[in-house]
């Protein structure tokens, strides 16, 4: 039995960075819909994120779908 080790280093590189990425994207949502720190002194009211962070956060959690819906298909389809 041989070990293609080249193959396995490739598999390996990609497992990750793919990982790293998805991982970032998830990231990047969570913070795009979290809630603004308040200032010292400022009114109780709540800060909501703005509309371009909660664009981008649901952008962000789309492509983090559309790459386990990927994943899937490209497990389901072998």
């Amino acid at each position: 039995m041989s070990i293609d080790w080249a193959a396995l280093g490739q598999v390996f590189g990609v497992t990750l960075a793919v990982t790293v990425g998805i991982v970032g994207l998830f990231t990047v949502g969570i913070v795009g819909t979290s809630r603004k720190p308040q200032p010292e002194g400022a009114a109780v009211a709540v800060a909501a994120p703005g509309a371009g962070a909660r664009a981008g956060a649901v952008a962000a959690f789309a492509l983090c779908a559309v790459a386990v819906a990927y994943g899937i298909f490209l497990i389901v389809a072998a």
